[in-house]
């Protein structure tokens, strides 16, 4: 499995957030094409780009001749190709938490506050910029809140979403905190999920995956 591996990025994209967290936590060296998504009416609709991805969204990911779409399709290749560093636990029961952790993020908050749904609130709907990132931090707490919920005092809730070590879970919770934390979502009133966030933080790959850190980051976000 040496071929090359290829991530169509966005910086603060939180679905390629994810999956260079996976990256990272398997060790695995990649390059990355930036894809802006504002820039220019958005470089993902760009009828070179809409041939690699029908969908005209980030990530791809290109593995030599192969490529794949959708985030969580991609973390699971990537765990089946590399099953070092496991991003599923070892259990069907284990397995199935850490999916269902990961999908009421990337299935069910994720998806209300994406770009193109605000450009749509935007563009087509005249919605104002308040009350479209009200729409975004109601979606964000409403989501937490069953989430902080499901981990908190739960017996397999450890270091990290599902036990002691980072999982498929953790790498889409990370990149969601970001977005509430730039929506000025009040993460005091979920501890559990903050402090699982500052357990990823502190790893090499969850650090070396954060938007600031990409190279298509513009220097004023760096800063």
């Amino acid at each position: 499995m040496n071929e090359q591996l290829r991530l169509y990025s966005y910086w603060r994209s939180s679905a390629a957030y994810r999956v260079r967290i996976g990256l990272n936590l398997k060790g695995l060296r990649y390059e990355t094409v930036p894809v802006h998504l504002v820039r220019d009416g958005g470089e993902q609709h760009a009828p070179e780009y809409r041939e690699k991805n029908p969908q005209e969204l980030v990530p791809i990911l290109q593995h030599g001749n192969r490529t794949m779409r959708q985030s969580m399709a991609i973390l699971e290749y990537l765990d089946e190709t590399w099953p070092d560093t496991p991003l599923l636990p070892a259990t069907a029961r284990e397995r199935a938490r850490a999916r269902s952790l990961a999908q009421a993020i990337a299935c069910d908050v994720h998806p209300l506050n994406n770009l193109r749904v605000l450009q749509f609130l935007e563009h087509s709907w005249g919605v104002p910029q308040a009350e479209r990132d009200e729409w975004v931090r109601h979606w964000i707490v409403e989501g937490f809140q069953a989430v902080e919920a499901m981990l908190a005092g739960h017996v397999s809730t450890g270091e990290f979403c599902e036990g002691d070590l980072p999982t498929i879970a953790d790498c889409c919770l990370v990149p969601q905190i970001y977005n509430a934390r730039r929506f000025s979502v009040d993460m005091t009133q979920f501890p559990t999920i903050a402090r699982i966030e500052a357990a990823c933080l502190a790893l090499p790959a969850f650090d070396a995956a954060r938007p600031e850190r990409q190279p298509d980051c513009p220097q004023a976000a760096a800063g």
